[in-house]
């Protein structure tokens, strides 16, 4: 393998990594950086584990608007991601990491809810930098209460 291609390697894992610490650190800078313009999340497979049924989010800042003001002042978050695989094609990669989210409620963090899911994930190179074009999150496990941290 080469550098080129280790390097490539390093920068897709890390765009996972500035979605989950963006939103840990509330950086909205951050967490926007880790987005193509066109991007889409789709937390319909997860939610769908708690009977919930979210909308696909659609566009950069429809996603870092949303995510960020559901736990705005309410939600601390802590994300932490393990098993990266990830193939390249060119200037697209495919990226699939499991990744647990611990979310506690600001003011009681008694109650919380620590979710792990699957990612699969699309990426496009972006200059020097690799961005999620596509995300869907699946469960596949939770404990706490998520209907108090979500909704």
């Amino acid at each position: 393998m080469t550098t080129s291609e280790l390097r490539d390697r390093v920068e897709i894992v890390d765009a996972l990594y500035r979605f989950g610490l963006g939103q840990d650190l509330k950086d909205r800078a951050l967490f926007a950086s880790a987005f193509a313009a066109d991007a889409e999340v789709d937390f319909r497979p997860a939610a769908a584990s708690r009977g919930a049924a979210p909308p696909v989010m659609a566009g950069r800042e429809t996603i870092v608007d949303t995510i960020l003001a559901l736990f705005d002042g309410r939600v601390d978050t802590t994300h932490q991601v393990t098993n990266p695989r990830v193939t390249v094609d060119g200037d697209t990669a495919h990226l699939t990491a499991m990744v647990e989210a611990q979310h506690l409620l600001s003011p009681a963090h008694d109650t919380h809810a620590l979710l792990k899911n699957r990612y699969d994930v699309d990426l496009v190179r972006d200059g020097d930098r690799w961005v999620l074009r596509r995300v869907v999150i699946e469960n596949a496990w939770y404990t706490g209460d998520p209907a108090a941290i979500f909704g």
